[in-house]
């Protein structure tokens, strides 16, 4: 894996257009275009509102979906393998589906809005709601796996701390932040960190459903990155946004990671 990274580093300090045997040397030139390109920083802000959105509603409905779904029961059984289900349908299938209920003249989610005297709403053609729309798509098809992770992250902690918690007469929002979280936060990091892949790399939904538009409003640094290098056949340019990619998604996990040190030395 280190090969590519410095080969696309390496990349990003030249011009060339795949088709001619020769590449210009253009040193950092691709990086000034960057910072002078207001387009790119819309993409950068429509990842970063989409990356954290999916990861935190995703992490977050996991985990309250989780706390309902930890009794070893029948019924509960039935519902992990429902909530399952979606992560385990192609992203392709499930744009079509998404653009089917988002549809703004016939779609589901517009029908029952009208029943509730609701204006329809544009999901897929607005640059108000587009990027939201496609956060609703992922947060759906990841909550379902991040909470039968969790749930199993749940059944394992020991019984008997919950026992000296009651013991205590601790409540339970002190038993929640002082024995649940520390016990699964190892798990809560690595359902972030997975989610946070998923989100940078975000590709086939963009690509089937909105195409980076309306307006560049969904547009991402993946998405981005493929057009330069596989339409325009600017491969230096490119590069370019694959390094700030890659800086970015680093920058995150050293972040997850620290935190995640950091609240298991503090409940230690």
């Amino acid at each position: 894996c280190i090969y590519p990274i410095f080969n696309m580093i390496g990349l990003s300090l030249y011009e060339w257009d795949m088709i001619s045997p020769f590449k210009k040397f253009v040193g950092l030139q691709n990086f000034v275009k960057l910072a002078a390109d207001k387009q790119f920083f819309q993409t950068l802000l429509n990842t970063v509102i989409y990356v954290a959105c999916t990861v935190g509603f995703g992490v977050g409905f996991g985990l309250i979906l989780a706390v309902f779904l930890a009794k070893k029961t029948r019924l509960n059984g039935l519902l992990q393998s429902v909530a399952f289900s979606p992560y385990i349908v192609s992203l392709a299938s499930i744009a079509l589906l998404w653009m089917w209920l988002m549809n703004n003249d016939f779609g589901f989610l517009n029908a029952l809005l009208a029943v509730f005297g609701i204006p329809a709403i544009d999901w897929l053609g607005s640059p108000k709601f587009a990027l939201m729309s496609l956060i609703i798509i992922n947060v759906w098809k990841s909550v379902g796996y991040n909470a039968l992770i969790l749930v199993s992250a749940l059944q394992g902690i020991p019984p008997h701390l919950y026992e000296a918690a009651r013991l205590d007469r601790a409540n339970t929002w002190r038993t929640f932040s002082r024995i649940t979280f520390p016990m699964i936060s190892p798990t809560v990091f690595f359902l972030a960190l997975v989610d946070v892949i998923a989100a940078f790399k975000v590709f086939e939904t963009i690509q089937i459903i909105t195409q980076g538009g309306p307006q560049n409003s969904t547009n991402t640094l993946v998405f981005s990155l493929y057009e330069y290098g596989f339409q325009f056949y600017k491969v230096g340019y490119a590069a370019a946004i694959g390094v700030v990619l890659f800086l970015h998604c680093a920058a995150v996990y050293d972040t997850l990671h620290l935190r995640c040190c950091q609240n298991v030395v503090h409940y230690q």
